[in-house]
């Protein structure tokens, strides 16, 4: 007799917010920039695109790979290890850090373009979806601390009209 096997979508804290059952945690406009997949054997992981500032598409970070453009070995872009961390940067610059929390938890931090060029960052000070060190997400004058976000298919939906909308079921693009 088989047994079946599941194992839960992992837990991710974004900006003192924990997103629970959300398989894109951060998409700007039609693209997913943050987004947790699974992989076959392996259970779930994350999935972030690597655009350059003129929307050149340099990479895929899929959990602790990188697959890379012919672009993307142009810029040098690395990818790093520590302990319980996957970093990813161009030269001095940091585009994202990942850490595990444990298990079946992730703390994230991004600095990344998108495929038109805009920049959203949540790991330094405004104008940017996030302040330092973590901090609370700031939407407008609206401070959201420590809020769990369940169910949903977007965790922060970032829109190039200004708008930004959090725990969403966006239309889904043709």
């Amino acid at each position: 007799m088989e047994k079946l096997v599941f194992q839960s979508h992992p837990a991710v804290n974004f900006a003192t917010n924990l997103f629970i059952n959300c398989p894109i945690i951060l998409q700007f406009d039609d693209d997913p920039l943050i987004e947790i997949v699974r992989i076959q054997n392996v259970g779930f992981s994350t999935s972030i695109p690597v655009y350059h500032a003129d929307g050149t598409y340099l990479a895929r970070v899929i959990g602790s790979q990188m697959h890379m453009t012919p672009e993307g070995k142009k810029a040098g872009i690395k990818l790093l290890h520590p302990q319980g961390m996957t970093v990813c940067s161009i030269g001095n610059q940091t585009l994202f850090e990942i850490a595990r929390t444990d298990a079946a938890a992730l703390k994230t931090a991004a600095e990344l373009y998108t495929r038109t060029g805009y920049f959203v960052k949540y790991a330094s000070s405004s104008p940017s979806l996030i302040n330092p060190n973590g901090e609370p997400l700031q939407i407008n004058g609206n401070t959201m601390l420590s809020n769990t976000i369940s169910g949903c298919r977007v965790g922060v939906w970032v829109q190039s009209n200004g708008s930004v909308s959090i725990g969403c079921n966006p239309p889904v693009s043709e």
